[in-house]
């Protein structure tokens, strides 16, 4: 399994140098039809992984499918492996939809510029994969020691779906978010961008090219009492820190999500990992769409609770519906998922009619 592993996270850091190291090799806006086909490619690979999952399980390659499932008390043969992958990528590529919403507000609150969005979040992704990998390790571990865990994880989905559809969070304030209160105490942070560093210098000159004031940082007569070559945060380094600490409240909810699929590790970390590597693009291509979407996080909060409903009651579903009800659950989610957005533009475009 160790060669599996070595070859996964290989694979996975050359696709993240690619990204960065070429194809974003200069920051730039990125447009549209960019986003959009930058979309499409890592939705494709994400797929076609699941290829590799099947063959891979059903003829055991390198270990894999040689243990048994723990969350239905079975072998994964490729077939069964591979709706879990699915199964767990379309679950984990919906609810980081729900992190966008948050990551557009924390660009607008921060006013990042459109040019250094990019850079942002591919180190924010980078943080992310980190710390899942760590949930995922742990997650296992607890579920192979105590497998009423599962039950316990189960329960937690089903209350945050509650709370999805009663709370309301558009209107939250970062000013007031224990972490930037924290930083700001910690460290002198810079009033403007410095082209794309988090770190500064103090005394460093502004870049030309990014001249947008930092409305949530401190104030000019603040920062010019830190001694020259100090170094400093920019805000930058702000919004970094805030995306990076949306995505560990979100992982809370996304990492018991996949574990009522399965507890294979394997399946597990790729379907996040695929489903994160794609999260820069669709950020761009949806963060101008975001008001057309009315129904989307209601439809999330139902995909919660339908996952956390089969988490508490596996054994049962597969004395019902048979060995392939995971299959089922696949196609439960993306009907719930579809209706949702159709819903939502419909509602768009009936209120831009009357409007």
């Amino acid at each position: 399994m160790i060669l599996i592993w070595t070859g996964l996270l290989v694979f996975v850091l050359a696709l993240l140098a690619f990204d960065l190291g070429v194809l974003h090799r200069k920051a730039h806006v990125v447009s549209m039809k960019e986003a959009i086909l930058m979309s499409a490619l890592w939705i494709a690979l994400g797929l076609a992984f699941s290829v590799f999952v099947y063959y891979g399980y059903e003829h055991h390659w390198l270990g894999l499918g040689s243990t048994v499932d723990s969350v239905d008390d079975a072998i994964n043969d490729g077939q069964s492996a591979m709706i879990k992958y699915l199964t767990g990528y379309v679950v984990e590529k919906s609810l980081s939809v729900d992190n966008i919403f948050v990551i557009a507000m924390l660009f607008g609150f921060f006013a990042v510029p459109a040019i250094y969005q990019h850079r942002v979040l591919f180190w924010g992704i980078i943080g992310a994969l980190a710390m899942r990998a760590v949930m995922i390790v742990v997650g296992a571990a607890l579920i192979a020691e105590f497998h009423w865990i599962l039950y316990v994880f189960g329960g937690f989905l089903i209350i945050t779906a509650l709370k999805m559809f009663l709370m309301k969070t558009e209107n939250s304030d970062p000013n007031q978010n224990i972490v930037v209160r924290l930083a700001r105490k910690l460290f002198p942070i810079t009033s403007r961008y410095h082209g794309e560093h988090f770190l500064v210098r103090a005394g460093t000159p502004a870049s030309q090219e990014s001249e947008v004031p930092g409305s949530p940082v401190e104030p000019d007569e603040a920062v010019s009492k830190v001694k020259p070559g100090t170094l400093m945060l920019t805000p930058l380094a702000l919004a970094l820190v805030m995306v990076e600490t949306s995505d560990l409240i979100f992982a809370v909810d996304s990492i018991p999500a996949i574990f009522a699929i399965t507890a294979d590790p394997f399946l597990v970390f790729t379907s996040n990992v695929f489903a994160m590597l794609g999260l820069r693009s669709l950020y761009f291509a949806l963060a101008g769409m975001i008001t057309k979407f009315k129904y989307l996080k209601p439809a999330l909060a139902m995909v919660l609770l339908v996952v956390g409903v089969k988490m508490l009651t596996a054994k049962w579903l597969k004395e019902v519906l048979g060995e392939y009800f995971n299959f089922y659950l696949l196609g439960v989610v993306l009907l719930i998922l579809a209706t949702g957005i159709v819903a939502s533009l419909l509602f768009h475009s009936t209120e831009e009619k009357t409007g």
